[in-house]
């Protein structure tokens, strides 16, 4: 291309080296779609023809006319002079420094705050951690993920409570008792979700644990005062219970291999209570949460498996005689009142899990783009889809197999009391599900009181808790769990009332007013209103519910017997 009539050589030089920087900024657009467009600086000798829209102060109508001086339109270009140019003084306006960014030597500043922001979005919410998180069982991995949360979520879900729910059909009845079991399912899987999205609530905290949200919600003094001992409870009597019954079930697996040989067996009720501790001590060593999620794996496998094995052979089998579905009334209409508060207690009681939801969440990572609250979620609704898989028919299929003649003590019994036809083998495999089941919800519910533990060191020591005192502190638990169910062994008829004080306000009642305190919904909207509605309902059953157990201990007598299992 030559030059025109009249243009200088260091004008056409200009304007070709102009051109050759627009087509450049033109690649790094369509290479970098997310970089808005900037127009380039006017450089010298890159004047345009003037049309009718240049002529203001700064023309935007077609890119490269940004020029500070509007051209002309008697300035044509082929009669572009020295004279012509913008100068370097006038070309200092705001849209100068842009051209640092867009030029080849700004490329890489543009870049590295491209590559901050994805770093940003990477770490998370800007979280303020607790330096001292990393050393605690509970939060030291956080690499969980859909099917960590499923497995847990089915571990700490599926307990021996559900076998329990038959015995809440006969004081309630066909009609009443599948409508209590489904809204107590749809209940508490709401208040499930309301903790998953608590989690994060507040923008820069992680609610790691039940009490941190119910201090949050609640305030320091009267959050702790709500919290701490029902998640003591939940943590250290559930550890408790699984201690008593893993004893008995392994004693009765025992019976059961053994046959008439091992009627008279070596050990007694307390030393099978210590073997049965001695296997929680030995799981109990796996470091944090994450670590058992295998764990977790086997236990809701085997909880799944036991309960379909109970109600499939409670089912194939003949009904015993004399069997009827008429509600069980007592005599007065205050025992029977009570009853029926008795059986709702059941059917709550069956659903668990919720005082671990926010420590499950805690292993999973979280970023902007990736908030822990979608795997949590994902393998929560797994997880409770099996659940109600398992509980619906192991209620409904229980009841219609045994009526009124259902056993205080459950389906296990009562299958084992009135079919003695059942293979042993048979039999033998469904109590080793059983067993492996209550050993693995060992695990998962005495983590919180692990957590505690070590928590306490490394707040006093300011660093990470050893290998050896982490093992102390482990056995140190699962002695004193064995200590409390060999001299306690009457703490079974405290359970209206103790569950009534922890399991219905954990489970049923906080969550909804923790929602009602942190997040604030709109007055009056559809939320506002079932959440509210939920929470009233939920503190008038945790009180009702407790006057319950409290009648049951008054009416049946107890008796203190210590140090003297049966």
């Amino acid at each position: 291309m030559g030059l025109s009539s009249g243009q200088s050589p260091v004008s056409y030089e200009r304007m070709e080296k102009t051109k050759e920087e627009e087509q450049y900024q033109v690649e790094m657009r369509a290479a970098d779609p997310e970089v808005v467009s900037v127009p380039p600086t006017p450089q010298y000798g890159s004047t345009p023809l003037a049309t009718s829209a240049q002529h203001s102060p700064l023309n935007f109508s077609s890119p490269g006319n940004y020029s500070p001086r509007p051209a002309t339109a008697h300035t044509p270009i082929g009669n572009i002079s020295p004279s012509n140019l913008v100068s370097p003084g006038e070309m200092r306006s705001p849209l100068t420094p842009l051209r640092f960014t867009l030029s080849p030597i700004g490329t890489p500043v543009r870049k590295a705050f491209i590559n901050m922001k994805q770093y940003l979005e990477d770490i998370g919410h800007l979280t303020k951690l607790n330096p001292h998180d990393a050393w605690l069982p509970i939060t030291e991995s956080q690499n969980g993920n859909a099917y960590y949360s499923a497995f847990h979520n089915l571990n700490a879900g599926i307990g021996f409570q559900a076998l329990l729910l038959p015995v809440a059909f006969t004081f309630l009845g066909w009609t009443w008792g599948v409508l209590a079991l489904v809204i107590a399912f749809l209940w508490q899987l709401y208040t499930l979700h309301l903790l998953v999205y608590l989690h994060e609530a507040v923008p820069g905290k992680r609610y790691n644990r039940y009490i941190e949200l119910s201090t949050a919600a609640f305030g320091e003094r009267l959050g702790v005062w709500l919290a701490l001992f029902p998640v003591i409870q939940l943590s250290a009597g559930t550890a408790t219970g699984l201690i008593i019954i893993g004893g008995s079930t392994l004693r009765l697996f025992y019976e059961t291999a053994c046959g008439s040989r091992c009627q008279n067996g070596p050990l007694t009720v307390i030393e099978w209570y210590l073997v049965f501790a001695i296997l929680c001590c030995l799981v109990a060593q796996l470091p944090n949460l994450n670590s058992v999620a295998y764990v977790s794996l086997v236990g809701a496998i085997m909880s799944v498996g036991y309960c379909t094995m109970v109600w499939t052979l409670s089912l194939s089998k003949d009904r015993p005689q004399g069997v009827s579905y008429a509600i069980v009334k007592p005599g007065s209409s205050t025992a029977t009142v009570f009853s029926i508060l008795n059986a709702l207690g059941i059917i709550a009681f069956a659903f668990r899990g919720h005082n671990l939801a926010l420590e499950i969440q805690s292993t999973m990572p979280s970023t902007l783009k990736h908030p822990s609250h979608v795997p949590m979620w994902r393998g929560t609704k797994v997880a409770y889809i099996i659940v109600a898989f398992c509980f619906f028919p192991l209620a409904i299929g229980g009841y219609w197999a045994y009526g009124n003649k259902m056993l205080p003590s459950g389906i296990l019994y009562s299958l084992a009391n009135y079919h003695h036809d059942i293979s042993p083998a048979l039999l033998g495999v469904t109590l080793l599900f059983v067993i492996l089941s209550l050993l693995s919800s060992f695990q998962i519910y005495s983590l919180p009181m692990f957590d505690s533990f070590e928590q306490a060191y490394t707040s006093k020591t300011n660093k990470p808790c050893p290998k050896l005192v982490r093992f102390a502190f482990r056995v140190f638990f699962v002695f004193i769990s064995f200590f409390a169910a060999i001299a306690l062994p009457f703490a079974s008829s405290f359970a209206g009332l103790i569950g009534g004080l922890t399991s219905i306000p954990v489970t049923f009642t906080y969550p909804c007013f923790m929602w009602l305190s942190i997040q604030r919904p709109a007055k009056y909207s559809f939320n506002w209103y079932i959440t509210w509605t939920l929470g009233i309902l939920g503190t008038f059953f945790t009180f009702a519910i407790t006057a319950g157990g409290i009648w049951s201990i008054v009416d049946a007598g107890l008796k203190f017997n210590f140090f003297k299992p049966q």
